[in-house]
C-alpha cells in the first residue's frame, strides 16, 4: 500500500530534490526497504546496517513517533504520511 515519506532537506539530494516521495510496504520496515530499492542513497542514511532505526533521526507515522509504536515493526496503511526528522541535540 502507498504511502507518502516526507524528506528533510538533508536527504533530498538522495531522492532527486524531492521533498516527499512514494514508497510502498505493510510496515516501516518494508516501506524503507521499497525507499532504499528506489533510492539507494538513502541506504545507511535511515536505518543501520543491523537493520535499526539510525538514532540520528525520529520518524513519525501520521503525528505519532514511531518510537512508541512498534518502531520498524509499525503497520502503516493506505495514505499514511511518514515524516522523517533530523534529531535535534544541543547543550
Amino acid at each position: 500500500m502507498p504511502v507518502e515519506v516526507r524528506l528533510p532537506t538533508v536527504l533530498r539530494p538522495h531522492a532527486g530534490g524531492q521533498s516527499s516521495v512514494r514508497a510502498n510496504g505493510d510496515t516501516l520496515a518494508d516501506v524503507f526497504s521499497d525507499l532504499v530499492r528506489q533510492f539507494p542513497g538513502l541506504a545507511g542514511q535511515v536505518v543501520t546496517e543491523d537493520g535499526a532505526l539510525h538514532k540520528f533521526v525520529n520518524v513519525y507515522r501520521n503525528d505519532d513517533d514511531v518510537r512508541y509504536l512498534d518502531k520498524l515493526g509499525t503497520e502503516v496503511s493506505d495514505g499514511d504520511v511518514i515524516s522523517i526528522l533530523p534529531a535535534v541535540a544541543g547543550g
